[in-house]
């Protein structure tokens, strides 16, 4: 129906006749002379209708945004008085010559120029028009591109696309699984895959050698602006690996594709310890563009007469971190209360400070609250230890090592940014050196998966699995992960003592995951791989705030879609087909 698209005429096209479908994205009545901005999935053009053209003038009259239209016109030069310079068709305009109205259009839920004044919800509910904006519309095509660049690098490193299914049994992976009622097995249930973690590895024990998916995986869990119900993974994985082997594939995986799309040169990849991470920056996924550290001084406080610091500094469990601010004087007690507010989400009972107005006047130069219940000496060595100077302000974290961490390490991103301290625009690293276990309430939960080789012998994680370290490794970028993997366990021995660590029982491990427990009978190779979160690193890589704004039709914060409106009730015959009763909860 089109001889071109709209964002694609040029200069070079003047005086052809050309043929064009699309959206009007705006009309305007210029004193007789009617302009319609056609636009279509590669850009904007002008149109331009006379009184000459009766009938097409008739047309261009009647017609609205967002209305449907087929235009036929010769292109023409522009004057030069009136290009426009911030189109990439403002050399040039169509003059209209015949015109169709394909479709006619309702009044939009909201102008596209002006979508910011629409809430979430009503952009969300109506999606469909939401997309129409050019710049989703490049989200989307950078989306595009870059999965054919992960494809392309992926094919070429003697990787094998293979699906893996959708419909699997449900296994412990961290998260809610999603739960399907099979019709043809009564009383039984399907799960939707929260990762191809285990169909991956059967793949290495078949001889598949190279691995990767472009997956859709599946968790029923809280979410957030990074995290989404369904989401789609860049899953890989090899076998006769070391893990600087998949830690350099991924790595030059991700240089070229910031190189081929971004023209961006990535920064060296430093490699951080686990512990290191957590001690200097609370987070096992820390933002290196923002200065500030997390410095211990538990042994500085330990004898204080203030139980809310002697209380930690004294617990093996507990911690106590300070963090200087540079210019940090410069908070208000309003913005220092906004913190206090800011940290309770993450379990912090307060938010202690001292203000270092003039470091040269001693205690006189110095401004808090907590100053009266600290002694000399473990003021001057927190200054000393801090490096603070004059206009500086230190915050302080006092409880369980959890709590300090998750409190300190969210607080050091936000007032980086709310002080303008990021420096730089890129700063990926490798966090490796990983815990094998986090142990809660006594017991041991994978920190990973269950599938993570340990560093140790089956021996050692027996005698003390809580010193145990796995060998996994997690790629973050400014403070998100943009990917994690490991090796994985190869050999039944092996399994077995990290189900038994993890307090799985044979029986357990057999009726749960007797299928992966077989398969590493049979002569499994040494593996590993690394799953991307390709929503994530999309949002990253454009400059996005959300990965709603990635996914095409995504849900809200609770898991819904106000477009087709589910989740939704289905009716009694389609339950009874698969034998599930829906009791209401009682009020």
């Amino acid at each position: 129906m089109r001889s071109h698209y709209c964002g694609d005429l040029r200069a070079s096209h003047d005086g052809e006749t050309v043929e064009l479908c699309g959206w009007v994205h705006r009309r305007r009545d210029h004193g007789g002379v009617i302009f319609l901005d056609l636009r279509d999935r590669n850009g904007l053009v002008q149109v331009v209708f006379d009184p000459d053209t009766v009938d097409a003038f008739a047309l261009a009259d009647k017609v609205r945004s967002e209305y449907v239209v087929k235009v036929t016109g010769r292109v023409r030069m522009r004057d030069e008085a009136v290009r426009n310079s911030k189109m990439a068709t403002g050399d040039i305009e169509v003059l209209g010559k015949a015109l169709t109205i394909l479709n006619e259009a309702a009044t939009p839920p909201f102008e596209l120029d002006e979508h910011g004044g629409a809430g979430e919800e009503v952009r969300l509910k109506y999606r469909y028009m939401d997309l129409r904006r050019p710049e989703q519309l490049r989200n989307f095509q950078f989306r595009s591109r870059l999965t054919h660049a992960v494809r392309a690098f992926l094919e070429g490193q003697g990787f094998m696309d293979v699906e893996t299914p959708i419909l699997t049994r449900a296994t412990p992976e961290g998260a809610r699984d999603y739960l399907v009622p099979s019709r043809t097995h009564a009383g039984s249930f399907f799960a939707l895959p929260q990762s191809p973690q285990l169909f991956k590895q059967l793949l290495m024990v078949a001889g598949f050698d190279r691995y990767y998916q472009i997956a859709k995986c599946f968790r029923d869990e809280d979410l957030r602006a990074d995290r989404q119900p369904e989401f789609t993974q860049i899953d890989l994985e090899a076998s006769f690996v070391e893990e600087e082997d998949i830690m350099g594939i991924t790595e030059t995986m991700v240089r070229s594709l910031f190189k081929e799309l971004l023209q961006v040169e990535l920064p060296d990849f430093p490699r951080m310890p686990f512990s290191e991470a957590m001690r200097r920056f609370g987070s096992d996924k820390p933002d290196l563009r923002i200065p500030l550290e997390l410095i211990d001084i538990a042994d500085l406080l330990a004898g204080v007469d203030f139980k809310v610091f002697s209380g930690p500094a004294n617990d093996p469990k507990g911690r106590v971190a300070a963090m200087k601010v540079p210019g940090g004087c410069s908070l208000s007690r309003k913005d220092i209360d906004g913190y206090t507010k800011y940290v309770s989400i993450y379990g912090a009972k307060g938010l202690a400070y001292i203000k270092v107005n003039d470091l040269a006047a001693g205690a006189e130069g110095l401004q808090s609250p907590i100053l009266k219940f600290l002694t000399d000496e473990a003021i001057q060595g927190i200054l000393e230890r801090t490096g603070a100077e004059t206009g500086d302000l230190i915050f302080f974290g006092a409880d369980k090592a959890k709590i300090v961490n998750e409190a300190l390490g969210a607080l050091r991103v936000k007032v980086g940014h709310d002080l303008n301290l990021v420096e730089g625009d890129w700063a990926p690293l490798w966090v490796v050196d990983f815990p094998m276990f986090e142990e809660e309430d006594g017991q041991f939960h994978a920190l990973h998966h269950p599938f993570t080789m340990p560093s140790c012998s089956p021996e050692e994680l027996k005698s003390n699995p809580e010193g145990a370290l796995s060998r996994a490794y997690d790629m973050v970028l400014n403070g998100t992960e943009l990917g994690g993997g490991s090796i994985r366990i190869h050999n039944p021995a092996m399994q077995r003592a990290v189900f038994e660590a993890l307090g799985i029982s044979d029986e357990e491990a057999d009726e749960k995951f007797g299928f992966l427990l077989d398969g590493l009978k049979y002569g499994a190779p040494p593996h590993g791989g690394l799953a991307f979160g390709l929503d994530r690193m999309v949002m990253l890589m454009t400059g996005c705030d959300s990965i709603r704004d990635v996914i095409a039709f995504p849900k809200t914060q609770t898991a819904a879609c106000m477009m087709t409106n589910a989740p939704s009730p289905v009716d009694n015959k389609q339950l009874r087909e698969v034998g599930v009763q829906v009791r209401k909860e009682e009020d």
